[in-house]
Formats: C-alpha cells, structure tokens, sequence
C-alpha cells in the first residue's frame, strides 16, 4: 500500500483528500503546514507528496526546495495542488522538482487519485 503524505492547511480540503485516497486503499498521513510536512517526510518517508504552496509558515515552494536539498528526501515524488495558477508559479514548482502541478479548482478528488496513480507507476529516477 503506498504511502501518502498531504501537506494542506484547508482542513475542509484536507479531510476530503484523505478520505477520497483512504477509499482507494493509499495510506494517508497528513500535516497542516511546511514544517510539519517536512518532519513527518523525514520519519515516515512517504512514497509520494502532495504539496499545497500557500501554507502557514514556510510555503510550498520552501518546503520543495528542502526536500531536493536532502537526500533522503530528494526522490520522493511531488504533484502540487494549489490554487496559484499563475504559470510563473507553476514553472517554478516544476524547476523545483514537482512531478505534476494541479490546480485546486480544475481537479476534482477522482482526477487527483489518477495523478498520483499514474506518478506512482513512474519508474523511479536512477542516480538521484
């Protein structure tokens, strides 16, 4: 079963992803802001994040960017869900190292599960 770490402060949001992964058999674990996100990627290494950007404390992309910077952490894969759909804001999480970038308000729970589906069956990145 794969793991799933959301990192979300909606906690309307929050509940409704977790819900909609926990049905289609992911193990999700979650934390409401970057930091929290960053310690529980460190002690539960999950097998794929999904990252809101607009976070109390540190924000998404500071949070991308630590992630690349450890290398315990570098290669677990990343989709973004935000509402910031500026394409500045989507290139950047991409130069980041962001697998996919969705945009909150396009995506609905169904099309979520396919991203993350389809970015687990990835063959991992050799030499990462």
């Amino acid at each position: 079963m794969a793991k799933i770490l959301l990192i979300e402060d909606d906690k309307f949001l929050r509940e409704l992803i977790i819900q909609k992964l926990g049905k289609e058999g992911y193990d999700v674990t979650e934390a409401p802001e970057g930091e929290a996100g960053l310690s529980k990627m460190q002690k539960d290494k999950p097998d794929l994040v999904l990252l809101d950007l607009i976070l109390p404390g540190i924000d998404g992309f500071e949070v991308l960017s630590r992630m690349k910077k450890d290398p315990n952490l570098a290669s677990i894969p990343v989709i973004i869900l935000s509402n910031l759909g500026q394409r500045d804001d989507m290139q950047k999480g991409i130069a980041l190292g962001a697998k996919d970038y969705l945009i909150k308000a396009h995506f609905t729970p169904g099309e979520i599960v396919e991203k993350i589906r389809g970015t687990l069956q990835e063959p991992k990145e050799q030499g990462q």
